[in-house]
């Protein structure tokens, strides 16, 4: 297991917010998440990413300890229509390995920027399509009983972008074992693309974002209420909403997460006092 000191969390948020960790791990088994948690106890709480993705920066620095699954923490196993995977692996190799075995289910998510475990805690998805609909298990590490569990689908209580791990914060994903179905791989291939395609046309890729700021309010779309309010192009700091699509901020002059937050607030502020809607950030504020 490798452990940094003072850690550049720059390439680890796809926001690319400058900051820093005092420590920071990178765990490659169960026994090393084990022994992040006896060994290096102290401070109990830690802070955990995956990919970096769907995460706000808020510190120039933090005196918490981070656990980083980016990289690492990332095997997959393959039998007939089942694929199990560690936490640490991006949904775009996920996806990839997915298509090399002819399986079909996990296309939506080829081009999503996030890590399995990223996306078991928010259930991510689009289309109508959400990771829960795939998963069969998932395992996860409890720092406060120190022990490994195993839960079903449904015992995770799956909503819109949420789950009884979002609601937990300190259990740590391990694993996920999802069910598949047998395709064409052609197929798959293409509508892996085509899912692509459509994010880029749609999404300001050519600045660094962490997806759709917030979550979409029964009934509304949050970039046509964006839009509706003229604020696109909206700038605090080196922050600004997509002037490409209004429900992404991008950071386009070395932002800070201050910035961010800042153009958060007054987004909510301003839906809030025309159209009566209180907004729910999507992404975690850490």
């Amino acid at each position: 297991m490798r452990i940094v000191y003072d850690l550049d969390l720059t390439n680890y948020n796809s926001y690319r917010i400058n900051s820093v960790c005092r420590r920071a791990f990178f765990p490659e088994t169960e026994e090393d998440i084990h022994a992040i948690f006896t060994t290096y106890k102290e401070p109990l709480q830690k802070v955990i990413i995956g990919c970096g993705n769907n995460v706000i920066l808020s510190k120039s620095y933090y005196k918490e300890d981070f656990v980083v699954f980016l990289g690492n923490f990332s095997n997959v196993s393959v039998e007939g229509t089942i694929i199990a995977a560690e936490a640490g692996i991006s949904m775009l190799a996920l996806s990839e390995r997915a298509l090399e075995g002819g399986l079909s289910g996990l296309e939506l998510f080829y081009d999503i920027p996030s890590s399995l475990g990223g996306a078991v805690v928010m259930n991510a998805g689009a289309s109508g399509e959400e990771i829960k609909d795939l998963l069969v298990t998932v395992r996860y590490y409890n720092p406060l009983t120190n022990a490994f569990y195993e839960i079903n689908k449904n015992e995770i209580n799956f909503e819109y972008r949420n789950s009884f791990f979002q609601r937990n914060p300190h259990l740590i994903i391990t694993r996920a074992v999802m069910q598949l179905k047998k395709g064409n791989i052609k197929k798959i291939r293409e509508k892996m693309g085509e899912n692509k395609w459509l994010r880029w046309a749609k999404q300001p890729r050519d600045f660094p974002n962490a997806g759709s700021v917030f979550k979409r309010p029964e009934g509304y779309y949050v970039g046509a209420l964006v839009d509706e309010l003229q604020m696109k192009g909206y700038t605090y700091g080196g922050a600004k909403i997509s002037e490409k699509h209004g429900g992404f901020i991008i950071n386009f002059d070395q932002a800070k997460g201050s910035d961010i937050l800042k153009v958060i607030a007054e987004v909510k502020r301003m839906v809030k006092e025309k159209y009566n809607i209180e907004l729910e950030v999507e992404q975690r504020i850490i």
